[in-house]
């Protein structure tokens, strides 16, 4: 029997957290005097056991993902017809997570309706499919989410809770004013995600350019310094043009009667 299916075994024994190594399986199997049926149907079951868990992983990362399940925004459901540029093809390259190993952000900068929150819920899908934790929230839930840690002493928890998933998606950047006290913690998230050696991607939208940011945020010094690492190491795609929405839209033209000229009973 080829090495390369007792690596299997074994590659499929360790995702299982099975303590199971090269030697001891060619022992084992040496000493049951397995033929070559035998040892491939044990590579084809711990193989089924493990794609099992992999699809029960990546549907719990999901449902935890706060992307919606129903219907999944994708990179491969995207309409890049819509758009046009000699750039496109670095949008079309997203799929391959380069920024997420890179250690680098992400920033859709745009109108509303050119598929800002949709390239970057396909992003934080894609990782959740790759086994790697993504977290979606809009800028109005983070603000509200921040504040009521506050409220409840649970600063630490939220910022940690914020600081571990590999991808974190923050939609609608500008749509609410952070007090300072907020501002501050917004820092300290962007500051611990900075720092973090794995792997890991913030993906920002927004309906305004990061200039125009400080009208949301009310501490000047700490926005600074957020900017500063956001965009230390970051692609940022600035997308113009008209909205996808309303293309399904259907108008109806109706009028009434007069209601003098209806025949009398």
């Amino acid at each position: 029997m080829s090495e390369t299916l007792y690596d299997q075994i074994c590659s499929h024994a360790a995702y299982l957290n099975l303590d199971l190594g090269l030697q001891e399986l060619a022992k084992f199997v040496f000493d049951h005097q397995f033929d070559d049926g035998q040892i491939k149907a044990v590579s084809s079951l711990l193989e089924h056991l493990a794609s099992n868990k992999r699809d029960n992983i990546v549907a719990t990362l999901l449902k935890m993902s706060r992307l919606p399940l129903k219907e999944p925004k994708t990179f491969d459901n995207f309409d890049y017809s819509r758009l046009h540029g000699k750039n496109i093809e670095a949008l079309k390259e997203l799929s391959n997570l380069s920024a997420l190993y890179a250690r680098k952000n992400l920033a859709f900068i745009g109108p509303p309706g050119v598929g800002k929150t949709h390239l970057a819920m396909a992003y934080g899908r894609l990782c959740c499919e790759k086994g790697l934790k993504a977290y979606f929230l809009k800028a109005t839930e983070l603000n509200q989410k921040l504040l009521d840690a506050r409220k409840y002493g649970r600063e630490a928890n939220v910022i940690n809770g914020l600081v571990k998933p590999s991808c974190l998606i923050i939609d609608e950047v500008g749509r609410c004013v952070f007090d300072k006290e907020n501002t501050r913690m917004f820092f300290d998230i962007i500051d611990r995600r900075y720092n973090k050696e794995l792997p890991n991607t913030l993906i920002l939208t927004s309906n305004k350019s990061p200039d125009k940011w400080s009208e949301f945020f009310s501490e000047d010094s700490s926005l600074l310094c957020a900017l500063n690492r956001i965009f230390d190491a970051a692609t940022v795609f600035m997308i113009k043009g008209n909205t996808y929405r309303g293309r399904k839209c259907e108008t109806v033209a109706l009028s009434t009667r007069d209601v003098a000229a209806l025949p009398k009973p």
